[in-house]
């Protein structure tokens, strides 16, 4: 698993270098037309990562939920992991709204004027509409409740979609034996999904060659320079949370930030080489248990559940990478359309799956939600496997902590709790 994540690496980063220097020597002589004979191969690509976005939130979102366990096994320890990943992830996204909206790294780039599939002035009042706060925030509120999921689904309205799939998934754990059919298709559905995923992943190299060359033939170094500085304000954004994790954790803990990272060096760095929360699982339980003197049944529950639900990092990059493609279009999002990057991408983080590149599925989510056109994630595209590593270090260290907080505020009656007598449906 970890030496195909490493030769995904490789071709997508090799794609991506010959998609930037084709695209600036067309840019340079004046030939960049000759693009459009292989552009549909990236149209092409990015209809296909559309066309698993609404299956995919759906049951990954649901199955999220659902393995939350049943009401009475979910107890205090439950409760309070639940609440600390949900502050967390909260917190992470407007820490990447609030850097990028200071960097602007976007600005300038301007792939509306390229011809990029630019947005048309219908599309460009819609997304720019702006109102009063307060309206804005209760609109939003109330524009989140679909009439009919169904065709919220149909009509691709993702932030009802995810709203819809959490209480459905949360009806479930009330209902296990009513719900099991329910139950049996969406993780059937989630499972088909996900690998169709990643057989369309396969074709991500191929994709990314395309976009970034059609990029750079139209932009020159214009686009470089934003992608550097959106590049730079992820990882400034990620290190940020970072730090303020490792003080929560060294308050928690009552010990040094030192010992924190060098105990959970280990897992820290199996996260950074494989980009997957999932295959550093194993190690992280081990090293929260032996190094850092967390419980072993703190770690078996809080660790599988922040693997899940939990992805601080991932929520980041996309409430920056959202602001970065409207920045690089020409488009100003006003506060109604940054609430709603805010409220994607804490909930959609819930249903990005803990394996190599998911944050891109869940990209196109967020930008779907504001009505941005999806073909922007062409120029993400090209640095999204580098950031991968980062974001997922970030998920994986704050699944770590939150086990430290959380073990730090049980008593041994919590435990007991969360032993439920009797069968017990597990999801």
């Amino acid at each position: 698993m970890q030496e195909a994540s490493k030769s995904e690496a490789k071709l997508i980063g090799l794609a991506m270098l010959a998609g930037l220097i084709v695209g600036l020597i067309l840019y340079f002589t004046g030939t960049g037309e000759y693009v459009e004979y292989v552009k549909p191969i990236g149209t092409i690509f990015v209809r296909l990562l559309k066309m698993v976005i609404i299956p995919l939130v759906f049951s990954s979102i649901f199955m999220a939920m659902f393995h939350l366990g049943t009401p009475e096994a979910l107890g205090s320890m439950g409760r309070k992991a639940v609440a600390y990943y949900f502050i967390t992830t909260v917190c992470a996204v407007f820490l990447g709204i609030v850097f990028v909206n200071l960097i602007n790294p976007g600005v300038g780039a301007d792939l509306g004027a390229a011809g990029i599939h630019g947005l048309n002035s219908t599309m460009q009042q819609k997304v720019t509409s702006t109102q009063g706060l307060w309206s804005t925030v209760i609109g939003v509120l109330v524009d989140a409740i679909p009439t009919n999921p169904f065709a919220s689904m149909a009509d691709g309205t993702v932030l009802q979609v995810i709203v819809f799939a959490i209480m459905f998934g949360i009806v479930a754990l009330y209902l296990p034996k009513e719900s099991e059919a329910v139950i049996k298709f969406m993780k059937s559905l989630e499972a088909m999904t996900l690998r169709l995923t990643h057989v369309i992943m396969k074709f991500a190299p191929i994709g990314i060659f395309v976009l970034m060359l059609d990029v750079m033939a139209k932009t020159g170094f214009d686009a470089v320079i934003s992608l550097s500085k959106y590049m730079a304000t992820v990882i400034l954004g990620l290190a940020c949370h970072f730090v303020i994790l490792l003080l929560i954790a060294a308050w928690r803990l009552k010990k040094s930030p030192a010992f924190i990272l060098k105990s959970l060096s280990s897992p820290l760095l199996t996260a950074f080489s494989t980009s997957s929360s999932a295959a550093t699982l194993p190690i992280t339980m081990t090293t929260v248990e032996e190094n850092l003197g967390v419980r072993k049944d703190t770690a078996k529950f809080v660790l599988p559940l922040g693997a899940t639900i939990n992805m601080d990092g991932t929520a980041l990059y996309e409430s920056v990478a959202a602001i970065f493609i409207a920045q690089a279009y020409g488009i100003h999002l006003g506060i109604d359309k940054q609430i709603i990057v805010f409220m994607t991408a804490s909930l959609a983080a819930i249903g990005a799956a803990a394996i190599p590149g998911a944050g891109l599925i869940t990209m196109s989510i967020v930008l779907g939600a504001v009505g941005l056109p999806i073909e922007g994630i062409g120029l993400i595209l090209a640095v999204d496997r580098i950031l991968d590593m980062f974001r997922t270090t970030v998920n994986v260290f704050g699944d770590c902590v939150g086990t430290i907080v959380v073990d730090s505020l049980l008593e041994e009656n919590d435990f007991q709790e969360d032993e439920p007598e009797g069968e017990v449906v597990t999801p």
